[in-house]
């Protein structure tokens, strides 16, 4: 406590909340004074338990909250991991064909039959590659228009084929499992009589 022009003030760092403040000198003023002297001791005793228990469990909330986080980053760790490893398995099931598509362009003036029954056996390739991956093309031509699979380009007034049948495939989709990768996109028949 510091002493200026005759007045106390009180120094912020002599503060503390732990501390108990110093006992009044009007004892008639404190309650605690008037109750037995066991009393205090066993208040401050469950006070200190208190306070040890609350220690405690902030210490483990501090420790949960890190594991949680440590968990989170580890778990995004290996998501991005595994999509790493999936495309370097898909890429490397493409590499031969590549590899093909590179010998195919590096013959000089071959016949261009060979070069097309060169090329139908690289798409060929390709075709089974990615089918071994698990993409299959979607059925558009002659079946029913399904919204979920096709994507409606153009509808075209017909007598020739029934209402809301693919007439035509302008783009084929396709199917990752059984996830859709890319719709079809079609020509769909309108049909006025049905």
């Amino acid at each position: 406590m510091a002493r200026t022009n005759g007045k106390s003030e009180i120094d912020p760092q002599e503060l503390d909340a732990t501390r108990e403040l110093p006992a009044s000198d009007n004892a008639e003023d404190d309650p605690a004074s008037l109750e037995s002297p066991a009393r205090p001791s066993t208040e401050s005793s469950e006070l200190q338990k208190l306070k040890v228990e609350r220690d405690t469990l902030i210490d483990r909330l501090a420790r949960l909250q890190a594991e949680f986080e440590n968990a989170r980053k580890r778990t995004a760790r290996e998501q991005q991991d595994f999509r790493d490893y999936a495309l370097a398995d898909a890429v490397k099931a493409l590499l031969p064909i590549l590899d093909s598509f590179e010998r195919a362009l590096q013959t000089g003036s071959a016949e261009k039959s060979e070069f097309r029954g060169g090329i139908e056996l690289i798409y060929k390739q390709l075709q089974d590659a990615l089918v071994k991956l698990g993409l299959r093309p979607i059925p558009a031509k002659g079946e029913p228009f399904d919204p979920h699979l096709h994507e409606a380009i153009e509808m075209v007034d017909t007598s020739d084929a029934p209402d809301h049948q693919i007439l035509e495939e302008l783009q084929r989709g396709y199917k990752l499992k059984d996830r859709l990768l890319r719709p079809s996109m079609v020509r769909v028949a309108r049909n006025p009589k049905h």
